[in-house]
């Protein structure tokens, strides 16, 4: 038997911290190797962790709320057949007699740094909520795992009325706040997303409103627009489409095609196909600005935006221009379906190019999107509306009109090549037939 203990996984290339947001073992629960331990919640996705081992839960280390930093123990586990493959080398060391001493020794010290580290290390969630109600946490008493103070912690003061300021403090000696003070600077500075809450002490809470926490993922939502603002120069062009030939072919086949595959035919999906194509013909739009050079991409990744009650999420259909009408469909309602039952992982959500967003599904007629960072464009596809139209002949008739909205980084493209783009998408929109498009 030895104690093996968990880290916080990586759970995305740009991952630095995860939120426990409900253990799924207790102490005492036998576990076997990848069986699901606890669900994560990062600023990029929901996701179930796994036993790295088989064995018994020991301690669970950090608590459900607790965001820590990936490489952070988050529980023991006691392992059968005694210890990983990391152990062995420290267990075949005693040959030296008095290393594997020094090395036990070590390995003792270690968690007891950490221990004293956790006491003064504060959550981004800890951080805000502090800031926002001006706590002195140097104040306040910890129920966390080793003293750790928790968000349940700070909303009892703050429920209670005795909110301890900065001043008020029962006396401390100057020995004892230094090094308290040391670390917990460090905590906002690792935590760095979080700064940009710093003004919301200005903001007075009063009686009836409700203050909603941000979470990870709208922290990131929140730094990557930000950047997306702050970096790129945003020009923005419109192209209004006739779209009735697309909704006349798409009407008539729609009833056979969802009781044939078992899911809906939507417009969204001849969007994203025409914009595939066009993008292989027009390379330059599925770039990227890194600096000193811009980078074409040469797949073809279309990014789409799937937005829940709260938060947006931007999964990725991989190799577009290489599926059918019929194959983005399913990936839409799949991705889609991922994201509001909360399955989407990581990779569903890295490698696009190019984003295109359904904005018509919820009725806006035109809008201005940030573009998806370091992508070059992004185009809102908007409602597809009836209206009265002059036809070349000179007569009035009533079509289904639709609005392409485009963003781009003026640093990356230019009107012209934008322009013949928007041209091309919708030439392939309003060419949309039984006898020149194939779904299948």
């Amino acid at each position: 038997m030895g104690i093996e203990k968990m880290k916080m996984p990586q759970l995305g290339e740009s991952v630095t911290e995860g939120t426990i947001s409900k253990w799924l073992v207790s102490p005492g629960d036998h576990v076997n190797k990848y069986d699901p331990i606890a669900e994560v919640n990062t600023d990029k996705v929901n996701a179930e962790v796994p036993s790295s081992f088989t064995g018994t839960i020991k301690e669970l280390i950090a608590e459900e709320g607790d965001t820590l930093e990936v490489g952070e123990f988050i529980c023991s586990i006691e392992v059968e057949g005694g210890g990983s493959a990391e152990e062995a080398p420290a267990q075949e060391d005693p040959v030296g007699g008095e290393t594997p001493a020094k090395e036990g020794k070590q390995e003792a010290a270690k968690p007891a740094k950490k221990a004293e580290k956790g006491k003064v290390r504060y959550s981004p969630a800890v951080l805000r909520l502090s800031q926002e109600h001006d706590i002195d946490l140097d104040q306040v008493e910890g129920t966390g795992r080793e003293g750790r103070i928790t968000r349940k912690d700070l909303q009892k003061l703050i429920d209670s009325g005795n909110i301890p300021k900065a001043g008020d403090a029962k006396p401390a000696a100057p020995a004892k706040e230094e090094p308290k003070q040391a670390p917990a600077q460090e905590a906002p500075a690792a935590s760095a997303p979080s700064k940009p809450a710093a003004p919301a002490p200005n903001v007075p809470v009063l009686p009836g409103d409700v203050e909603i926490p941000v979470t990870g993922v709208r922290k990131a939502i929140a730094a990557n627009m930000l950047r997306s603002k702050h970096e790129a120069p945003h020009a923005w062009t419109m192209m209004e489409i006739d779209a009735t030939n697309l909704v006349n072919y798409r009407n008539t086949i729609k009833g056979e095609f969802k009781q044939r595959e078992g899911y809906n035919l939507t417009f969204f999906a001849f969007f994203v196909k025409a914009v595939a194509q066009a993008l292989k013909e027009f390379p330059m739009i599925n770039s990227m600005w890194a600096g000193d050079k811009i980078i074409q991409k040469k797949d073809i990744n279309i990014s789409i935006a799937v937005a829940t009650d709260d938060a947006l999420f931007v999964p990725v259909i991989k190799n577009a221009d290489e599926k059918t009408i019929k194959g983005i469909a399913r990936e839409i309602t799949e991705l889609a379906g991922k994201v509001r039952t909360g399955k989407l992982k990581s990779e569903d959500m890295q490698g696009g190019t190019f984003t295109v967003n359904n904005t018509g599904s919820f009725g806006s007629v035109q809008s201005m999107g940030i573009i998806n960072y370091p992508q070059a464009a992004i185009l809102q596809v908007e409602s597809i509306v009836k209206r009265p139209v002059v036809m070349d002949n000179g007569m009035i008739a009533v079509r289904d009109m639709v609005n392409l909205c485009m963003s781009l980084d003026h640093r990356v493209l230019d009107g012209l090549v934008c322009g013949r783009f928007l041209q091309r998408v919708k030439e392939i929109i309003e060419n949309i037939s039984k006898e020149n498009t194939s779904i299948y």
